[in-house]
């Protein structure tokens, strides 16, 4: 393979094997999952994993069976959200996934520390084949929805995700400063680059609204989302504000007691 291989054989004029190579890697015999939405933002700190446990919570609500695949391996929050603190469990048959209160299954890899602030000081191939057990080892049984909560960037685990598992669609996660145009089309760009589909770009942090008054601010500048999702020629399909009382459920484990129907177009999307 080609050292500037862009991973698309469609419009790639190298002559490898590379095409003729499945690099998707078979889940555990004893889980079918039906779809897998990655998750992904060009940065970190836009509230990616805040939006991962927004769907899967309306997912979950919706009577679908659902799960989370942290794949952010070096930051995990997820668990923290949802409360889970409990070490995941495992038997001859492989790794048994977690399960929240109102039955999300969740791997994480702080699930499988000792601490869950140990720090996780590891290489990229080593982190990235991490995820692939994930998705290989965990017993996930039937799921019509699964989430995976991809690190910020374009490096090794969003492409280990994109090529190893199959994934149906992306979801890109941003905030309104100016930069993020930037940002944004780097993580729409290597979308294309893999040939998976962005469902949409859902803008966090878009406006905070005072609750003496009721006027809303736009605390880190006006909104882009709107003119980035037509460059692109992709739906923006939710602006979520700033919510202290979200962000203290979520320190608190409570995650899943939250309302809001920002989301509920994407989540019409992605259930149909």
């Amino acid at each position: 393979m080609s050292e500037t291989c862009t991973h698309n054989c469609d419009t790639c004029n190298q002559k490898c094997d590379a095409a003729a190579q499945d690099l998707k890697a078979p889940a555990n015999q004893y889980s079918h999952i039906k779809k897998v939405i990655a998750v992904v933002s060009g940065k970190g700190g836009v509230g990616k994993s805040l939006v991962t446990a927004m769907l899967a919570v309306l997912t979950r609500r919706k009577g679908l069976k659902t799960a989370i695949l942290d794949a952010d391996i070096t930051g995990p929050s997820i668990p923290k959200m949802f409360g889970m603190h409990d070490a995941a469990m495992g038997s001859d048959l492989g790794i048994l996934p977690s399960v929240t209160k109102t039955g999300i299954e969740l791997m994480s890899v702080n699930l499988l520390l000792e601490h869950d602030t140990d720090p996780v000081v590891w290489r990229g191939p080593v982190i990235a084949g991490t995820v692939t057990q994930f998705w290989t080892d965990v017993i996930w049984g039937d799921v019509d929805l699964m989430f995976a909560d991809c690190p910020p960037g374009t490096g090794d685990v969003p492409l280990t995700v994109f090529q190893s598992l199959p994934v149906d669609g992306i979801v890109v996660v941003t905030s309104p400063q100016d930069l993020v145009s930037m940002i944004v089309s780097k993580a729409v760009n290597m979308a294309k680059l893999m040939d998976i589909p962005v469902l949409g770009i859902v803008e966090n942090m878009s406006w905070f609204e005072c609750p003496d008054c009721g006027k809303r601010h736009s605390i880190f500048g006006e909104s882009h989302i709107d003119a980035i999702a037509a460059e692109h020629k992709i739906p923006a399909v939710a602006k979520i504000p700033i919510l202290p009382g979200l962000a203290g459920e979520s320190d608190a484990g409570n995650f899943e007691s939250f309302e809001g129907d920002w989301l509920d177009d994407l989540l019409t999307q992605l259930t149909a």
